[in-house]
């Protein structure tokens, strides 16, 4: 499970070159940090840079983060040494992996997704300068790219959750595994269907009370530039359909595959997002260190529209999370899409730190930053 106050996770390759280390330096990302914008009491600095396409992160039980790319392939290991808040030491420890956007760390080991598979390294924190040779989960998925890289994470019930995405905008599969959220032991066995109708879930968390799934979904494209909305859901049992390909959002009706389709029987987004905001990572937020309004709430890294005519996304929100049921949505972080239509960076994941500071990784901006709460 993605234990945000201890645990960590992230990507090694088997035979792999190591690169390196990525040297450490001023970015644009760190000199445009003054246009950020953020609730009074908060703010942001620069972690580290020069990670390339850097997507989720994680921490193991000794605060090391580790951090993977889709793009570059690549598993970055990123450190605080002297705990001042800013990473000195940051390497890459394999590459030339397949998309590898999802890692978890779990009793010891790290669990890497590639697009058609689950790799491990067991013991990973034994090794400090290259990855050691991995196993791989005897479970296979499909192989089409779309959709395909995946956000991985276990589960209080102790199973690994994977996510299948739609292999397209908008389609349906006779294969039931697209489209879907499934979970499995953490070897592999007894693999099972958790939650349909997902089209593209690239974030996952539990609530720290409950137990019970909630999860950010990517809308579908070409409908407009206000249709669908993105999603926050919650799935508090097994068996759950969310209405992809069918329907989107609160009972809009897909113009093709909807035909036929009573949007009542699917289940209703927790809350909806903006449209084509590209929500990726969110985590309920467990420490004390942000005001009570924050606590047990859900952040979300929105990553930003690429095909809207007046973009939206690219910030950091919040929805506020009371007796189980989503009250509000806001944003949280802005500024890396200024008012001219400019951007320079992308939030992907968040990661709550030991201190109750969050980071928000940037694979536009090839950045983290740290925000933190420092007074009133």
């Amino acid at each position: 499970m993605k234990i945000y106050l201890a645990v960590g996770m992230f990507l090694l390759s088997s035979g792999c070159r190591v690169n390196p280390p990525v040297k450490l330096g001023n970015s644009q990302s760190d000199s445009r940090l003054a246009e950020i914008k953020l609730p009074d009491g908060f703010e942001i600095s620069l972690f580290t840079s020069g990670v390339k396409n850097i997507r989720s992160m994680t921490m193991d039980e000794t605060g090391t983060v580790y951090a993977g790319s889709r793009k570059e392939g690549k598993l970055y290991r990123i450190k605080d040494n002297n705990g001042d808040g800013k990473a000195d030491e940051v390497k890459v420890l394999a590459d030339k992996l397949h998309m590898p956007t999802g890692i978890t760390y779990h009793k010891g080991d790290l669990y890497v997704s590639e697009v058609s598979r689950i790799l491990v390294y067991r013991n990973i924190g034994n090794y400090k300068e290259k990855a050691p040779e991995p196993e791989v989960l005897k479970y296979s998925f499909p192989s089409e790219e779309h959709h395909g890289w995946k956000f991985i994470d276990f589960g209080p019930d102790g199973k690994l959750y994977v996510p299948v995405g739609a292999p397209c905008n908008i389609c349906e599969q006779e294969d039931k595994r697209y489209a879907s959220i499934m979970r499995m032991n953490s070897d592999g066995t007894e693999a099972e269907v958790f939650a349909s109708g997902v089209r593209n879930s690239v974030g996952f968390d539990w609530h720290p009370q409950t137990g019970e799934l909630w999860f950010t979904d990517n809308g579908r494209d070409w409908l407009g530039d206000d249709i669908p909305p993105c999603e926050l859901n919650h799935a508090p049992k097994a068996g759950m359909h969310f209405g992809f390909p069918y329907c989107h959002g609160d009972n809009i009706s897909d113009p093709e595959y909807g035909k036929g389709k009573n949007c009542g029987d699917f289940a209703s987004p927790a809350q909806n997002l903006g449209p084509h905001t590209a929500p990726l990572g969110m985590m309920f937020y467990r420490g004390n260190a942000f005001p009570e309004k924050y606590r047990k709430g859900v952040f979300i890294a929105e990553h930003g529209s690429w095909n809207r005519t007046k973009p939206i996304g690219y910030r950091v929100t919040f929805v506020q999370i009371e007796n189980n049921k989503a009250t509000s949505y806001e944003v949280f972080a802005e500024g890396w899409l200024n008012d001219a239509g400019e951007r320079w960076g992308r939030p992907v994941d968040i990661l709550e730190m030991p201190d109750g500071s969050i980071l928000v990784s940037d694979d536009f901006g090839d950045s983290v930053y740290r925000i933190r709460y420092k007074s009133k």
